[in-house]
């Protein structure tokens, strides 16, 4: 499967209408847009007031079900206990042997910013400062008042947990991150950084210890 793939990792109306008359016939009531959505996931998604800083739920509602965490039949030589990101798929798999793994939807990098190759999550961080690059800041100059970091917090670009991605000794500047911009989960619209519901970021560094493994494939 390598010798085929591209290793990447990619481093953001209701329209109200009204009228009234006499009739005094019920109209029938409108069809659901949206299937009604499992109790098991409306608590996946739910409130995390016990944090830090307290993590509002999810609305899931808004969010494709195929994103929604959850374990999958997996047929791939990864090792168990490893991190494979799937871009074209917008997929995170936790390999967990046994032809299982969970899964996970993230948003990934947009077109320009990748990185290539294979590499470990050297470190983990509850409620990371965030310090934009430097390239960054060139490029937004107005986020030069972050040169030293931004606090914590849910306006943190990295969210409520990071997991911060080395090859080798060297710090690729790309992580595994929670976002609050769960309109994001699906898309292409990082500058590079995997993004993940914080929710399931949470569970993931939950789940992973510091030198996994992590590949991330494009086709």
């Amino acid at each position: 499967m390598l010798d085929r793939r591209t290793f990447l990792i990619s481093a953001t109306a209701a329209i109200a209408t009204g009228c009234s008359g006499n009739t005094t016939a019920k109209l029938p009531p409108k069809p659901s847009l949206t299937k009604p959505v499992s109790t098991d996931y409306v608590q996946m998604y739910a409130a995390r007031p016990q944090e830090r800083f307290p993590v509002p739920a999810v609305d899931i509602s808004k969010i494709d079900p195929k994103f929604y965490r959850q374990v999958v039949d997996y047929n791939s030589s990864a090792q168990p206990g490893s991190i494979v990101v799937e871009t074209h798929e917008r997929f995170l798999y936790l390999a967990m042997g046994d032809g299982k793994a969970m899964r996970y939807g993230v948003g990934i990098g947009r077109d320009g910013f990748a990185w290539g190759g294979r590499a470990r999550i050297a470190r983990k961080k509850a409620w990371p400062t965030w310090t934009p690059p430097a390239d960054m800041i060139k490029r937004q100059p107005k986020l030069a008042k972050y040169k030293n970091g931004m606090d914590p917090g849910l306006d943190n670009p990295l969210g409520a947990r990071a997991l911060y991605i080395f090859e080798g000794n060297k710090d690729t500047l790309y992580r595994i991150h929670g976002t609050s911009e769960t309109w994001s989960i699906g898309k292409a619209a990082s500058s590079g950084c995997v993004r993940m519901l914080q929710q399931d970021v949470i569970d993931l560094y939950n789940r992973v210890p510091e030198g996994t493994p992590i590949t991330v494939y494009q086709v």
